[in-house]
């Protein structure tokens, strides 16, 4: 952990970021799409995607998975996998898996378990570190190139009109920067504020049009300028008053946000039903650390130096392997015209 530590340390200085280079970011014609022939709004939604973001046909990968299993068993995912892997084009960098389930690989999440490999150790003790990313702060717009990595993201199924208009929020991020804030909540569920250390001090960025918020609250509400929203909460309350913008993003520290379907905390779906672009949770009980989720300096880090969601929150999880990174992967919003 000390590693992380320092290397937090030297980071996460705000101004000094935002007049950081951006990257290049990853392209639409790096990008695979992944559809279940077996659901149909994953067939309708994943053809509006490629048609809306302009991703040529060949890239686009067939699978079968009746019953949407809310998980897979390890085996089952090899096949998947294997499957997915044989149809991909060259020079694909990261795969956008269009379903809502299957979110899991036993107690890893479907998209870490494709990105870095099934980890099946932690089942045993999920509590425990799991293994580093070697993606995390990364700044390479080719993980596969240079990692030997591809990166992957979910794009839920659960409602087509739902999945059209997170589409479109992500395709009109590219658009033209708006003003918007940033907004970092420490709560009243103390072992969920774990990664509060690392939230930035409020400020303004004008460069990027940015105002950064950091409260003490257990929510915010009837606002209307959400670019970010990061908090620890086992459920987040007032979202129904928001207002995101194109391309935000927004996440909650707790135990299973990442068990889309699952009653027990509240899924990051809402998120996305709220009117954010792209989240994360864990699918099983990670513990607080906060490795295992999105580091708030890192992540605004590379997002505000133009890389897409996808690698913006790819790069800012130390150890993601419970965790789901869900929602529209290409916005964009600090990427340069």
């Amino acid at each position: 952990m000390r590693a992380f530590l320092i290397l937090c340390g030297s980071l996460c200085c705000l101004p000094a970021m935002a007049g950081s280079p951006p990257a290049t970011g990853l392209q639409p014609a790096q990008l695979a799409i992944v559809i279940n022939d077996d659901e149909p709004n994953s067939v309708a939604i994943g053809e509006y995607y490629r048609q809306a973001r302009d991703i040529p046909a060949r890239n686009v990968v067939h699978v079968n998975i009746p019953g949407k299993p809310h998980k897979l068993t390890a085996d089952q995912f090899r096949h998947l996998r294997n499957v997915i892997d044989l149809q991909l084009p060259a020079g694909i960098q990261a795969v956008l898996m269009v379903w809502t389930a299957p979110y899991a690989v036993e107690c890893n999440s479907i998209t870490s378990a494709y990105t870095l490999g099934f980890d099946p150790g932690l089942c045993e003790k999920p509590c425990e570190p799991s293994k580093p990313s070697p993606y995390f702060n990364a700044a390479s717009s080719r993980p596969r190139n240079d990692f030997g990595i591809r990166l992957s993201m979910l794009l839920p199924t659960e409602s087509v009109e739902d999945a059209k208009a997170l589409i479109m929020r992500g395709k009109a991020s590219g658009f033209r920067v708006q003003p918007g804030t940033a907004y970092y909540l420490v709560t009243s569920e103390a072992a969920r504020n774990s990664r509060s250390v690392y939230f930035p001090r409020s400020m303004v960025l004008p460069q990027q049009q940015l105002t950064i918020r950091t409260l003490r609250a257990d929510s915010i509400a009837d606002v209307k300028d959400v670019m970010i929203y990061q908090t620890g909460k086992a459920w987040v309350e007032q979202l129904d008053t928001l207002q995101f913008l194109p391309g935000a993003l927004a996440d909650h520290l707790t135990s299973v946000g990442g068990d889309l379907l699952g009653t027990a905390q509240m899924s990051s779906l809402r998120w996305l039903e709220a009117g954010a672009t792209a989240s994360y949770g864990s699918v099983s009980e990670p513990c607080n650390y906060w490795q295992k989720f999105p580091h708030p300096t890192v992540l605004l880090k590379h997002y505000l130096g133009g890389a897409t969601a996808i690698e913006a929150y790819w790069r800012s999880v130390a150890w993601p392997a419970q965790g789901l990174f869900i929602g529209e992967p290409l916005a964009a919003p600090y990427r340069p015209h």
